[in-house]
This record gives C-alpha cells, structure tokens and sequence, in this order.
C-alpha cells in the first residue's frame, strides 16, 4: 500500500478552510499514485472546539460528502477524522473509511475518550475491519491507542486487521519543542508493541496548530505523525506545530495466516504471558 499522511493545519471552528485543505491534500496524494490517504482527528472544527456542538453534522452530511467526492474524483481510500451528529442526538468523535467509488465503508466512534472529552462526544460502542483490495483494515482514533486504551487495536488485530489506521490530533503544552520530544514512549512504543506482536502495520496521522477553544486552548497540535510495522518506524512527519503535510510511505501488506486461537498460540510463542494480570 502506498499511504498518504496527511498532516493537516486544523483551526479550531474552521470546517470550510480545513476541509478545502483536507481536499487538497487528497488531490496531493493521488498525484503521488497513493493508494490511500490518513487525515487527521475531527479535522472539521478541531478536537473539543465548542462550535461542534451545536454545528457538528450528520455522516453521511455535507462535511463526509466533500471528501467521498474527492475520493471518488482522485480515486483512492480516504479515511478521515469528522464530528458526527448522531441520529440519536449525541455528537460523536468519528472516523470514516471512503472507497474509490466514493462510498463509506467504516464509520466508526471513538471509544478511549479523554476525560476532557466527555462533554463533547459520547463514547463509541463499536469495532469493525473491512476487507479491501489493499487488505484488512481496521479504524480506530488517536487516544485509543495510548497503553491504557490498546486492548482496543488489540481486539481489531484479533479481528484480523493487517492495517489499523488512526486519525489523530496529538496536543504537547505550548512550550515542547522538537528537542523534548515526548512521542517515543507516547505513540511509537503502543504502535510498536501492536505491530510487534500481530505483524500488522498501525499508522496515525495528526493535525498541526495552535489550539484556539475548548480545554485545551494555548495547547498545539505538532505532528509526528507514524508509521509503524513489524520492523520499526517506516515514516514520520515533522514535529512541528506548522508543519503540514503529505507524507507518503510505502507500507507492505502483512501476512497473517492466523485465525481465533491461533492468534493466542502465536503470541504465546512470542512470549506474551496471559496469566499475568495484576491482583485484585
């Protein structure tokens, strides 16, 4: 697969400008011959930016359908970030899987919501992986994969995912620059022991920004944004709260033979011990 990141400046309360940005970014991938490109976390008014309350917008909406045109006009996957206004009343932190036709094909509600978090977007009942051309793919978003959510991908890698794809907006206070880069233990080491232990590949693509808005208001957004398999880092972007964008990475299809119990023998063959869980 070649995979478009695309690091994207998200302004808070901004979803015109950053969903023409979101579209050029696609226009870039696909003159890049990507297969697929990975947008960032709510990148249609910014994550926990109080305009999406009473603005978020249904999926499928006007938001969703700019970017299912894109990918039906470049021809190429898009999986993107968006706030959904759900039929049930509540706003969702979402993440959408389009194909070359232009259609939705995962919808997904992030479920490892931040604290903070709480009082914009409800939490997430659902896990799904679609079977694709380029493979399996399984969505999830940003903190679902910090060491306390990562039974999350562990679960979309027992769902068979050779691909798990992450829309992100990974925030530092204002004062990190690239020389106290705290992302290694961050992002690398989950993304790592995921992609270690199943052989798949996970790849989260972040915003870059200031953020205006919301609880964390005078925070930026830096980017960073990985590409992890079996093998290490394949591609990163830029730590920096301006650098947008497209990063592109040629990531090769795991192969994964196992299947339900299979998988649990094979990572005992690993080492992963299942008895070791802390005391009650």
């Amino acid at each position: 697969m070649r995979i478009g990141l695309g690091q994207l400046l998200v302004e808070g309360g901004e979803p015109v400008r950053n969903l023409a940005r979101a579209v050029e970014q696609i226009e870039q991938a696909a003159a890049q011959r990507c297969d697929l490109v990975l947008l960032p976390e709510t990148l249609d008014f910014a994550w926990t930016h109080p305009s999406a309350l009473m603005e978020a917008q249904p999926i499928p909406g006007v938001f969703s359908d700019q970017l299912c045109q894109a990918a039906r006009q470049h021809r190429l996957y898009v999986c993107a970030g968006l706030t959904e206004r759900g039929a049930d009343g509540h706003n969702y932190n979402a993440a959408i899987l389009i194909d070359p036709q232009g259609h939705i094909i995962v919808k997904y509600h992030k479920i490892n919501l931040l604290t903070v978090e709480l009082p914009y977007y409800a939490v997430g009942q659902t896990l799904n992986v679609v079977d694709t051309p380029l493979g399996k793919i399984g969505v999830n978003i940003c903190a679902d994969n910090y060491l306390d959510g990562l039974s999350i991908g562990h679960t979309l890698a027992r769902m068979g995912a050779e691909f798990i794809l992450a829309p992100s907006s990974w925030t530092v206070d204002y004062s990190v620059t690239e020389e106290h880069d705290p992302y290694e233990e961050k992002w690398i080491k989950p993304f790592s022991i995921l992609a270690k232990l199943y052989n798949v590949v996970v790849v989260g693509t972040t915003s870059v920004g200031y953020i205006v808005g919301g609880p964390y208001e005078g925070k930026k957004s830096i980017g960073c944004s990985l590409a992890v398999d079996a093998n290490g880092v394949q591609a990163q972007g830029a730590f920096n709260e301006f650098a947008g964008q497209l990063i592109v990475a040629d990531l090769a299809r795991p192969h994964r033979p196992e299947r339900g119990t299979a998988i649990g023998e094979m990572l005992q063959a690993k080492g992963y011990l299942f008895d070791k869980l802390p005391s009650l």
